[in-house]
């Protein structure tokens, strides 16, 4: 059926729409009240289908590119919202605007009801009115409640509050000892106001860490001195300064979009108390050849991801820096359905409001003017050396582990401007070849991608065969996202590893055809490439070893009762773990082993489970 035939076909019903070019790529994913006409309206129909005359310049090119399409029915607009919203992010279609995932957002807590209350870090939502909540914060959380603790004397640890006796803290003068009586609740709610002071005045913060740097150089003290300075880099690059609060205590959330040439942003900032709690931003991702931005649908997705999740304090208005007309209802009625109260979506036109959002757009245009002055990153370098999408932010590379075919593992490592050690991921894998535990690890992973959106790369750990095998494992799930592969260079067919001087060979993938790139060792694009790949490599051969030595020590029991190295070798061989050797029936034993110890096996593990 053409595509013609399909636009007639489409029913009077709510829900998704799905675009695909002419190899089956994914283009975009709309939501509509009625699919019928949602979708018909980007067409016009005489003498030929062709796009509508009034689409946005992107809109336009994609509707150029449109060869099929596909529709999922919902029960109403609704749904049919959060069902585009989870879409999207799972799948990354080329031509919406996608944001990063804001669930991995962290807060500031602090609990009341405990006697000697600590502020710590969480990401779980708790519905406790005696919970207070600060956040949530892109970067800057771990550093700011670090400097807080090497400034304020709060209960440092958990455990200490429970101690019979004060601990090193209070010797040091980091802790007043509440476990002993030494300070009372009233005097310590004191503390806990002046902590809380500097979440909401972060220049006070720094002025305060600056003081303790300069403290530690004149002590000699220098790696101290050093912690500081770094923290203090993190904080304020985390911060926006705004001079002002809002003279009242309002709950207020703002949002903030702007783009140039080469970038788009947004910036978000929560007031609370009328005070700034909280700001972070992020770079949308959109086509950059064809960078125009709908800030209808720029903004729509930033609050949608943005309250699709738990939130602990829910502001008393929501502000958007642009006036969005579209949809503006229905995103009221989604947050409504989601938390059960009533939050308009304002853009002020006059008093305190408008002065925050003009803050806010100043940050914006900081923000780009920083991007932009280093455009040409090793990031850009990459997306056009490699053909890739968009200037990539985010890597997973995958690698392999085993010997003889024993605790075979696979593993995941994640980079965004640093490895991001929360998000590794280690694969016990099945499969025996290095082909199959690829597609076997490459396969659980896009299992994840509901949960875990995809990031902006993968980079495979190996030749050109394995990056064909990835890009099928993509392609299936129709997500878009682009992949490379760096193998070694092999000399007389074994791959060449002298550090410093191997010539890696890179693997991309360009109009459905497999390139190859050879770059010198010191390229930098080859460096960053081979730092992700060893990472990996670390990881898996780490979780090898620790696997082999649960394997080893319960091999080794096996040789205690009789089965000596040569059986175990071929046991393993035939059934690739421990696990699956106890599991096994007479009759599989007998496959490996003769009839004498087979018996001895079975009634070895039977003493084992008893």
């Amino acid at each position: 059926m053409n595509l013609e035939e399909k636009l007639k076909e489409l029913p009077n019903s709510a829900g998704v729409y799905q675009y695909f070019n002419k190899d089956g790529h994914l283009l975009y994913i709309g939501k509509a009240k009625v699919l019928k006409n949602r979708v018909k309206s980007y067409f016009k129909f005489t003498p030929n289908l062709a796009p509508a005359d009034k689409l946005s310049p992107r809109i336009y090119k994609m509707i150029t590119e449109v060869k099929s399409l596909e529709w999922i029915i919902a029960p109403n607009e609704h749904d049919a919202l959060i069902l585009e919203n989870s879409l999207i992010k799972q799948l990354k279609p080329k031509y919406n605007i996608l944001l990063r995932d804001d669930k991995t957002y962290p807060y500031i807590v602090i609990d009341y009801k405990e006697d000697f209350p600590r502020l710590e870090i969480t990401r779980k939502v708790l519905k406790d009115k005696n919970i207070k909540y600060f956040g949530p914060y892109s970067t800057g959380a771990r550093d700011m409640l670090d400097s807080i603790y090497e400034i304020i004397p709060l209960v440092q640890k958990k455990s200490c509050i429970k101690g019979k006796e004060a601990c090193l803290f209070h010797q040091i003068k980091k802790c007043y000892a509440p476990c002993v009586g030494k300070i009372s609740k009233e005097e310590y709610s004191k503390i806990v106001d002046e902590a809380l002071e500097y979440i909401y005045n972060k220049n006070k913060l720094i002025k305060k860490l600056n003081e303790r740097m300069l403290q530690y150089s004149e002590e000699f003290r220098f790696e101290e001195a050093m912690k500081i300075r770094d923290r203090i880099k993190t904080i304020e690059k985390s911060q926006i300064h705004t001079g002002m609060d809002l003279a009242s205590n309002d709950n207020l959330d703002l949002f903030a979009i702007k783009a140039s040439k080469e970038k788009a942003v947004i910036v978000r900032m929560f007031f609370r108390d009328g005070k700034l709690a909280s700001s972070n931003h992020d770079y949308l991702k959109i086509n950059q050849k064809e960078l125009d931005i709908d800030l209808n649908e720029a903004y729509k997705r930033a609050i949608i991801n943005y309250y699709d999740n738990e939130i602990p304090l829910l502001p008393k208005e929501i502000v958007v820096a642009d006036e969005i007309i579209q949809e503006i209802e229905e995103l009221q009625e989604f947050i409504k359905d989601r938390f059960e109260k009533n939050i308009p979506i304002i853009h002020p036109k006059r008093g305190k409001k408008t002065q925050i959002i003009k803050i806010a757009i100043n940050n914006c245009n900081e923000l780009l003017r920083l991007q932009n002055s280093n455009a040409t990153t090793i990031y850009k370098q990459l997306q056009e050396l490699l053909n890739l999408s968009y200037t990539p932010n985010r890597f997973e590379c995958f690698d392999n582990s085993h010997m003889m075919g024993q605790a075979t593992v696979g593993a995941m490592i994640t980079w965004e401007e640093k490895f991001i050690k929360a998000d590794y991921r280690h694969y016990n894998l099945e499969a025996k070849d290095e082909y199959a535990q690829m597609k076997e690890t490459l396969i659980r992973r896009v299992q994840s991608f509901e949960k875990n959106p995809a990031p902006d790369v993968w980079v495979i750990d190996g030749g050109e065969t394995l990056l064909k095998l990835a890009i099928d494992i993509r392609n299936s799930v129709g997500v878009n996202l682009d992949i490379i592969a760096i193998a070694k260079e092999k000399l007389d067919f074994k791959a060449h590893r002298a550090k410093g001087s191997a010539k890696d060979i890179i693997y991309f993938e360009e109009n459905s055809n497999i390139k190859r790139v050879d770059l010198l060792p010191s390229d930098k694009r080859l460096q960053f490439i081979q730092r992700l790949r060893d990472e990996a490599h670390r990881f898996a051969i780490s979780f090898h070893k620790k696997q082999k030595r649960k394997d080893d020590s319960k091999i080794s029991l096996l040789q205690i009762k009789g089965i000596g190295e040569a059986k175990v070798k071929k046991l393993l061989l035939y059934f690739g773990e421990f696990e699956k050797i106890k599991n096994a029936s007479f009759d599989e034993l007998k496959i490996v082993l003769n009839e004498k110890d087979a018996s001895l096996l079975i009634n070895y593990f039977k003493t084992l489970d008893n």
